[in-house]
């Protein structure tokens, strides 16, 4: 092959020097600036069509979870009207009197039960609520003032009663319904159903949906995220904020506006929302991106809006603009590759031999980074595997630690339930020949008396055994527990100890519910107390408190003694296994390091304090379900 020489003959030296200075200057910052440019173009197309695609797979999303909102919000509509053909309410309403209104609470009970609402109530025309479905509970509406409620006012207007606010008695909130009872063309009272939408919520989270209904008023009354509720969707102004504040729609409830980190409008029911991304959430990101699409909710003046995340969306477009930009910065190398090899023919198969070494050597990097990381993802996915076994040794381990505990002190225990048992034996025994005795002498009074004794002695063996039964069986990790009953049961179970002990007893606690099983907490309660008794065996005037304070959504019970104490040494190891300090073999040094364990499960502690006054403190944290206000002395 014959090639003209002229063709490949370099330029002169300046020129040549000049031309190569020039392209090294300016061709790399503008191949660069086109990457970042065509990158920036790709992402936006790729950001935009997905947005597009989103919102039409939203829209769908949207009909179907507003449709069943309104579903929901629909099925109670009927319960109101139903009233007005119940001849007992129109009676309460004309004449109202002690026998009408039991006769018209046990109905109201009675339909409320079956169609699963949280309340259903009559009012008269003043407001005052005359008949009620919970008269029974303590915080029954039963003779409350409900007139400055608006779905009251619209009913006795004849108008519908749709409103959604939180209640004055008890602060639960809840969707009313109301209906104006009328006779002869004239509304004689009002018909209240409330109907709770925390279902709802429920699903949405069981779902992993992200979305929230906002009320007339622009206040989100529902949320699958509870951060987000009784926030404002948008600004309120002062009247409106006076006007919620007088009428209690929300009760105290603070109405913060809900502020996104950025907003944009996509068109009349569709934007994007940026907020503060959710630590437990997104774990590689400082922020998250929503596509919002609302729906108005028919019958209602409500919202429903869906929440749509963007994040993912967002980093696919980010990869495909960065694909854009390699793409382009990949056909510029080639373009100029090929511009220089056309240019320095005379170096071109030194040039094509080096590329082929570069090009196998890339390879075999590729090749073996390939390899390692193929071999490091097994070795991720078995110490995963191994971890998760592991775990599921650890819980099933746990699992029979915590029941040997209960059986060993069930063991210790034998003896003293032995004695509580054998003294009503040889009660049934002889109250049993006596009452045979006075049976043939006709004495039918006495012998009545000792049956009526044996019964009760009956009971008392009954609940001994049930409370042992009840101390040795598994606990369920989702339940909850009532501290009054625990405390009761463990007093029980220790009921032989505690007898034999002059013992002083000081209760300072509140009826609560805890977030623990009842059996567990028992069982918790059973070890500090009967730690307690074994440290004061030796006193002679023995005394125990039990404190109970509430902080952070946690309940903190205090166990405390006069005891002998803990000597420093033995402090650093109380909570490991088989660490006791009794004497022989009257422990096994599992109760505190099982207790510890239990409380941990459930996302609380216990801990222990050293009081300057003498004796030992054990304080057990636990999360609370639920508090009552009255207080145990």
């Amino acid at each position: 092959m014959k090639c003209d020489p002229n063709q490949f003959r370099a330029p002169p030296p300046s020129l040549a020097v000049k031309t190569r200075l020039i392209r090294q200057l300016f061709l790399p910052p503008l191949v660069v600036a086109l990457m970042i440019g065509l990158g920036f173009i790709g992402f936006w197309i790729s950001e935009y069509y997905g947005i597009r695609t989103l919102s039409d797979t939203g829209e769908r999303q949207l009909e179907l979870h507003a449709r069943t909102v309104e579903s929901e919000l629909g099925k109670y509509t009927y319960l109101p009207s139903l009233l007005e053909l119940e001849s007992s309410v129109s009676k309460l309403l004309a004449e109202p009197n002690q026998e009408t209104r039991k006769t018209v609470n046990d109905y109201l009970e009675g339909l409320n039960r079956r169609s699963r609402s949280r309340a259903i109530y009559v009012m008269d025309t003043t407001g005052r609520v005359l008949a009620t479905s919970n008269w029974r509970d303590a915080d029954s509406y039963q003779g409350e003032d409900l007139s400055f409620r608006a779905y009251f006012q619209n009913a006795v207007r004849g108008q519908p009663g749709r409103f959604y606010g939180i209640g004055s008695t008890n602060g639960e909130p809840g969707y009313y319904l109301a209906h104006g009872l009328e006779e002869h063309g004239k509304i004689i009272g009002v018909a209240v159903v409330k109907v709770r939408l925390e279902a709802l919520e429920e699903r949405w989270q069981r779902a992993r949906l992200e979305a929230f209904v906002s009320d007339e008023n622009g206040i989100i009354i529902l949320s699958s995220d509870p951060a987000r509720r009784l926030k404002a969707v948008r600004p309120l102004s002062d009247d409106t904020r006076d006007r919620l504040a007088h009428s209690l729609q929300y009760y105290w409830a603070t109405l913060n506006e809900l502020e996104p980190l950025a907003r944009e409008r996509l068109n009349e029911v569709s934007e994007t929302l940026t907020f503060p991304a959710n630590s437990e959430v997104v774990n590689d990101a400082h922020e998250v991106s929503y596509l919002a699409q609302t729906r108005p909710l028919l019958d209602t003046p409500w919202h429903f809006t869906l929440l749509t995340p963007l994040n993912d969306l967002r980093r696919a477009a980010i990869n495909q603009g960065i694909l854009v930009a390699v793409a382009f910065g990949l056909v510029a190398f080639l373009l100029i590759a090929w511009n220089e090899r056309r240019k320095v023919i005379a170096t071109r198969l030194a040039a094509r031999e080096a590329l082929q070494e570069a090009n196998s050597q890339l390879e075999r990097r590729i090749a073996e980074r390939t390899s390692d990381l193929r071999a490091s993802n097994e070795r991720l996915k078995g110490q995963i595997r191994e971890r998760r076994q592991a775990e599921e040794t650890l819980r099933r381990a746990q699992d029979e630690l915590v029941q040997a505990g209960k059986l060993a002190a069930i063991g210790q225990m034998s003896t003293s339930i032995a004695h509580e048992l054998n003294q009503p034996l040889a009660a049934l025994r002889t109250l049993s020949g006596n009452t045979v005795r006075f049976l043939e002498r006709g004495a039918l009074d006495t012998a009545s008396a000792n049956l009526k004794t044996i019964n009760e002695l009956i009971d008392r063996m009954g609940r001994i055994t049930a409370s042992l039964r009840s101390f040795a069986r598994r606990g369920d990790d989702q339940s909850q527990a009532s501290l009054t009953k625990a405390v009761d049961a463990a007093f029980q179970v220790l009921g032989a100890r505690v007898d034999s002990q002059p013992l002083s007893v000081h209760r300072d606690f509140a009826t609560v519910q805890l977030q623990i099983d009842q059996t567990r907490l028992e069982q918790i309660l059973v070890n500090l107390i009967g730690n307690a008794l074994d440290a004061m065996q030796d006193q002679p005037s023995p005394e125990l408190w039990l404190e109970g304070s509430s902080s952070e959504g946690k309940y903190r019970l205090r166990v405390r003694d006069n005891g002998h104490g803990v000597d420093a040494e033995a402090r650093k190891h109380l909570f490991e296994p088989f660490f006791t300090t009794k004497p022989g073999e009257q422990g096994l040094g599992l109760g505190l390091t099982l207790s510890a364990s239990l409380a941990a499960a459930t996302g609380g502690n216990l801990a222990v304090e050293h009081p300057a006054s003498g004796g030992t403190a054990f304080v057990l944290s636990l999360p609370l379900a639920g508090i009552q206000p009255t207080e145990s002395t």
